[in-house]
């Protein structure tokens, strides 16, 4: 069968795919477009084989919450060049992943797979994807918030974001708290909500490194314990969100921030993801 330089180019527009390969999947399929194309996501499979080891660290981080906002989710697409990580294509996937994770309150990456973005599934357009840029491409985070109210934040550039859960809708000035704590929790990068929600293994460790850093001092071994206790509460003061000083304010923490609009409102918990980090 003949392949026309017209055919090669109308699967090009329609794959990103090169030229070449077009090509060639359009002879081996005998100018079948549909196998042609399933031929080429074929060919990204096996890219994707090839290039597992390569280090997708670039890529495009974004947060939104349901039209309700008893939803939150945040996503981070990652790729291996910061090219491609700003190509319309793969933007707009992101987004529509975001958007897709959101209509069906998908609480994982893997739930996201199977499901149908336009006519093929997400994995199929991940393969697709790979076969127009050649580069590893993976949705290496999805997380969720379900509460009450729910804020999303998207710092400049899609390179970090967050979202925050908060216990209550209808209390004073929430939304302006909900906003503020999602840009805190880009800032000040907390390890949990409270003292009583950090996990009790990276206390242990704090307490260790607090020991041997006093044992390194000089000081004697009988006060080590109470050394590292004190470094432990220094811990919890900067890592834990509530017990931050609050970014606009550092006279007040972020708990006292809270109380001055509503003593009942409180956070649920909150997810942030970042590039790099």
């Amino acid at each position: 069968m003949n392949i026309t330089a017209a055919d090669v180019n109308k699967l090009r527009q329609m794959t990103g795919a090169g030229m070449m390969d077009c090509k060639k999947a359009l002879q081996e399929t005998e100018g079948d477009f549909e196998k042609a194309i399933d031929s080429l996501r074929k060919k990204g499979q096996k890219i994707a084989g090839k290039r597992a080891d390569r280090d997708a660290n670039q890529g495009f981080v974004f947060a939104k919450t349901t039209d309700d906002k008893t939803f939150a989710a945040v996503v981070m697409v990652n790729c291996e060049t910061d090219f491609v990580g700003k190509t319309e294509d793969f933007i707009n996937f992101s987004k529509a992943l975001l958007d897709l994770g959101l209509a069906h309150h998908a609480q994982s990456a893997a739930e996201l797979l199977p499901m149908k973005l336009g006519n093929i599934t997400v994995t199929e357009k991940l393969d697709e994807l790979l076969g127009k840029t050649g580069e590893k491409i993976q949705i290496s985070h999805f997380e969720v918030i379900e509460a009450p109210v729910t804020f999303a934040y998207n710092h400049f550039g899609n390179r970090l974001a967050t979202i925050v859960g908060m216990n209550k809708a209808d209390g004073k000035n929430v939304a302006e708290i909900g906003h503020e704590l999602a840009m805190q929790i880009a800032a000040m990068s907390p390890v949990a909500v409270d003292k009583e929600n950090v996990p009790q293994e990276v206390i242990d460790r704090e307490l260790e490194i607090g020991k041997e850093q006093a044992r390194q001092e000089g000081k004697p071994e009988a006060m080590l314990e109470k050394i590292a206790q004190g470094k432990v509460q220094k811990f919890f003061k900067e890592m834990t969100l509530l017990n931050q000083d609050f970014v606009k304010d550092s006279k007040k923490t972020v708990r006292q921030y809270i109380a001055e609009s509503d003593k009942e409102l409180t956070v649920t918990g909150f997810k942030r993801l970042q590039l790099g980090a």
